[in-house]
């Protein structure tokens, strides 16, 4: 056999194995989920505002709200599901930090709640932890390095 004839030959072989793509449906799935999580954050965020705090204590306010909708939901194997069909959808805003905390540690639940779901909890926390702390601290003295007109010694 030729070795373009055994390349049209496999290729053959592996579209009629191959599942249909389903690119479009995935990547609609996605915005509608994710579209669908910032609506229900700027809604909380409208209803804040109604309330009278400004906007930073707003978006604190959703931002631990959706994490902790996020891993209530995770913690009941429902945010699994929304994740399986919403792929990039729901794990992309906050929501999937969250996800990504809480899920390793629901795995370790039969060893309890101290060993188990809390020592595993910080298995994914604990990096992102470090590293953000890290980086806010090298910012920190990158910012007062350049901006040291701005400080007066008393």
């Amino acid at each position: 056999m030729n070795p373009i004839e055994s390349k049209e030959t496999y290729k053959t072989y592996v579209d009629k194995k191959s599942p249909p793509s389903t690119i479009v449906k995935n990547c609609f799935n996605a915005f509608w989920v994710g579209g669908l999580i910032c609506t229900v954050g700027q809604v909380i965020f409208n209803i804040c505002k109604e309330r009278g705090f400004d906007a930073q204590m707003s978006s604190t306010i959703v931002s631990i709200l959706l994490i902790g909708i996020s891993a209530f939901l995770t913690g009941l194997n429902l945010f699994n599901k929304i994740g399986k069909f919403a792929g990039a959808g729901s794990l992309i805003p906050i929501t999937g930090f969250a996800n990504s905390i809480v899920s390793p540690a629901m795995e370790y639940k039969s060893e309890g709640y101290v060993m188990g779901v809390g020592g595993k909890m910080f298995t994914v926390a604990g990096p992102v932890l470090v590293f953000g702390i890290s980086t806010a601290i090298i910012v920190g003295i990158i910012y007062l390095i350049f901006n040291t007109q701005s400080i007066t010694l008393v």
